[in-house]
């Protein structure tokens, strides 16, 4: 069995550094496709922001994808990507909506920031592990019914369903 990390729900958080406002925004998204449309949705609703840097994971191919959108190399969304890579999280795409306050933070200060959007965004919805399973169709003749549910049982396995007939086919 197979298991990796996904942000639990949808959610959002928010604080103020320096009178710079961050906004962050963090989803569960399963293609690229509906990252880049969560990363559209939110330039579109704060069109009027300095900065939406993003970033995004992907389990199926691998894909990771940040962008620090104006602000300097390095800054917004690599250290953004990093939260979500040292919680070993994937399946995630996250925004950080920057209004500027005036009050230069400089590369360290907007490396904390972005950060900190990152990490608090996944604190507030938490971490859920998802496991892979394979089904398979188990033949058994009635006598070896129970043995074959025991073995199931000890690999790990669980009965869903059982088809009788002639003979017994077990979906585990």
């Amino acid at each position: 069995m197979t298991t990796y990390r996904v942000p639990f729900e949808n959610g959002e958080s928010e604080f103020t550094e320096k009178r710079s406002r961050f906004i962050s925004h963090i989803w569960r998204v399963e293609t690229e496709a509906e990252a880049r449309a969560r990363i559209e949705e939110m330039k579109k609703r704060y069109y009027d922001a300095r900065h939406n840097c993003w970033c995004y994971l992907l389990k199926e191919g691998g894909v990771v994808r940040y962008s620090d959108d104006g602000e300097p190399q390095g800054t917004a969304g690599q250290p953004m990507l990093n939260v979500f890579q040292r919680e070993a999280i994937t399946n995630v795409c996250c925004v950080v909506t920057r209004y500027f306050g005036g009050v230069l933070l400089g590369a360290g200060g907007l490396t904390r920031a972005y950060t900190k959007g990152a990490k608090d965004a996944l604190d507030a919805v938490g971490i859920s592990t998802m496991s892979l399973w394979t089904v398979w169709d188990v033949p058994c003749t009635y006598p070896l019914f129970e043995r074959v549910k025991l073995e199931i049982a000890a690999c790990g396995g669980v009965v869903r369903d059982a088809e009788y007939g002639a003979d017994i086919t077990l979906r585990a």
